[in-house]
């Protein structure tokens, strides 16, 4: 029922691995910024992209209708009522905000009236007549609630939510209900069924046959292919506290301090250690208090410097986020076949 994948690339944009991702017959590639556009058009000339800025500047999107192949996507009306110079007579996407949204922390909910995405339904209306003038054709409607959403019905009630809008919109050709699908970080986290959420589509493709559902997985693919690997360098006990320390930290993996976000670690140098466990933080050597990569983990007694420590999930928002804080650079990104 979905006939459409674009691969979101500010997820992971290691040549390797988009060339893999193009090579298993994806749709296309999302980009969020120019400089995004500029590397997949010199990677893939001829693949179509999917172009979805926030509060870019005008020049990005004026270059943005030159490129060949590239779905340009408003998510606010002030460039119709202020840059008709470069919209009139162009077919666009509108992200619209569906007035809710999901996800696992605040920070990465998309949706909603205290969400910096979208144009509520009401705002699109109301900005209907200038389109028509300009000879604007609405070709796309797109919605994106939020990132590690569980609820397979998330996405039909987004597919459902443009529907309802498709009356005014004579030349829609695209529905794209997001991405935002969850990945089992932890040990016991339920995987979810991607033929099942396409089943959960299936009466809603029935019922607009004319329709292209799109869909847009990131974190879906790329998460579980990545691992960060890193060796221990110090431990400490301080009041009662343990720490274990590593070489490497918020700079290469910025989503526990960023999010909160959980990733398994497993100290591989002692898999099978005999020697109890203890309970401990995980940190790293940025200056930094929020730069702990798990707290409360359970790390084999035995855990001394040089042991090398695995931190999962990391194929999905670790190097694209990585920085240079504190002049250490971030992990060495490494890809195997």
């Amino acid at each position: 029922m979905l006939t459409g994948f674009f691969f979101a690339i500010k997820s992971n944009y290691c040549p390797e691995v988009l060339k893999a991702i193009h090579d298993s017959k994806i749709s296309g590639f999302e980009c969020v910024s120019l400089a995004e556009l500029r590397y997949m058009r010199k990677l893939f000339p001829d693949i179509p992209l999917l172009f979805t800025p926030n509060f870019a500047p005008k020049r990005e999107y004026e270059e943005a209708f030159k490129i060949a192949g590239v779905f340009v996507t408003l998510d606010n009306t002030w460039p119709i009522y202020h840059w008709k110079d470069i919209l009139k007579g162009q077919k666009i996407f509108i992200r619209v905000d569906p007035g809710e949204g999901d996800g696992f922390h605040r920070h990465v909910i998309t949706g909603g009236k205290l969400s910096k995405f979208g144009v509520s339904a009401d705002e699109l209306v109301s900005v209907l007549p200038i389109i028509e003038e300009l000879n604007i054709q609405v070709i796309g409607l797109h919605v994106h609630k939020g990132s590690g959403i569980q609820d397979l019905e998330a996405w039909k009630k987004s597919a459902s939510f443009l529907a309802s809008l498709r009356k005014h919109f004579p030349y829609l050709r695209y529905i794209d209900v997001g991405g935002g699908l969850s990945i089992p970080y932890r040990p016991d986290d339920k995987r979810l069924d991607i033929q099942a959420l396409d089943h959960a589509l299936k009466g809603f493709k029935e019922e607009h046959k004319d329709i292209e559902i799109w869909l847009e997985p990131g974190r879906y693919i790329v998460a579980e292919s990545g691992v960060i690997l890193t060796k221990v360098t110090q431990l400490k006990e301080k009041a009662g506290k343990r720490f274990v320390g590593v070489d490497t930290g918020m700079n290469a993996l910025v989503r526990p301090a960023l999010y909160g976000s959980y990733h398994h670690i497993a100290n591989l140098s002692r898999l099978d250690s005999k020697k109890g466990e203890y309970v401990a933080d995980v940190v790293g050597p940025i200056c930094e208090t929020g730069d702990v990569i798990g707290f409360d983990r359970k790390v084999p007694t035995d855990t001394t410097e040089g042991d090398v420590m695995l931190l999962a999930c990391t194929g999905a928002y670790g190097n694209t986020m990585a920085s240079n804080y504190n002049m250490r650079g971030p992990a060495i990104e490494i890809t195997i076949d």
